[in-house]
């Protein structure tokens, strides 16, 4: 016998799923007994819509992939297009016994670009998650900063009351009528709060070219995306123990400015 519950009672007699002697049943059918009742519980109409968005695959085992994320998607959340639920359509599933849905284990803002770590089994993103709050993944990130800049330099600036910590090196700079000094920066965060680069480096007056939360109201560049860019993850696998050291191509909004500089790096 087959027993339902009396909300999906209602849900599949809304559905037409049930009949009593060959006649679609409703809430207002009696039974007396003796009849024939049948439920059929049909296929799905059509499957889970899946998210059409390409992306570029850096590295991929059956333990985790890293990808690149471009600018003008979230990581995760709440609505349909989000990298997360493009993983599943460019990623290959694990033939691991854990095998699960790929899930990214570190943010990027919506506008930044660059590599992204993905776990593919349950073990993998605990152990990736366990890294990240190890500090044993090294992140290198690379943006174009506005204002005379002091060549080196670590922020220490709390990021929502709490502790935080970036280190930066100029690489290059060259003069700008519109911004005076446009700077290639090199970024090394020690911590890793919720726009934390992007709040360091406007804390010390050389926001990021791009910018427009935390930009100089006369000095935000519109319509030419955020020059924030990560780089670059360096770990140790924790399965294989290979040295996994995967770089991502500057954006052309980058090549533009910084390209005798980028090319060496």
């Amino acid at each position: 016998m087959l027993a339902l519950t009396k909300s999906a009672l209602k849900k599949a007699l809304k559905k037409n799923y049930i009949t009593v002697n060959g006649n679609i049943a409703t809430t207002a059918t009696l039974i007396k007994g003796g009849e024939t009742i049948i439920l059929t519980i049909p296929e799905e109409a059509s499957k889970q819509r899946k998210l059409v968005f390409p992306l570029t695959v850096l590295y991929e085992d059956a333990f985790l992939a890293i990808i690149h994320k471009p600018a003008g998607i979230l990581v995760s959340g709440n609505g349909f297009k989000t990298i997360a639920n493009a993983l599943p359509q460019n990623l290959k599933q694990s033939p691991l016994a854990d095998a699960t849905k790929p899930q990214p284990v570190h943010r990027l803002d919506y506008a930044t670009t660059g590599v992204l770590l993905v776990g593919k089994t349950s073990t993998s993103i605990r152990i990736l998650n366990e890294l990240f709050e190890e500090k044993k993944i090294q992140k290198t990130y690379y943006a174009v900063t506005i204002g005379e800049m002091q060549t080196h330099g670590i922020i220490k600036d709390e990021v929502d009351g709490k502790e935080s910590k970036s280190s930066y090196k100029v690489l290059a700079t060259l003069n700008s009528e519109r911004f005076g000094k446009l700077n290639l920066v090199q970024l090394n965060p020690c911590t890793g709060r919720r726009h934390q680069l992007r709040i360091h480096l406007a804390s010390i007056g050389n926001p990021i070219l791009g910018d427009k939360t935390y930009g100089t109201e006369p000095l935000i560049l519109n319509g030419k995306g955020l020059y924030l860019h990560a780089y670059s993850l360096q770990f140790t696998h924790p399965f294989t123990y290979e040295n996994i050291h995967i770089k991502d191509e500057f954006p052309e909004r980058f090549q533009k400015l910084f390209a005798v500089q980028l090319a060496t790096l």
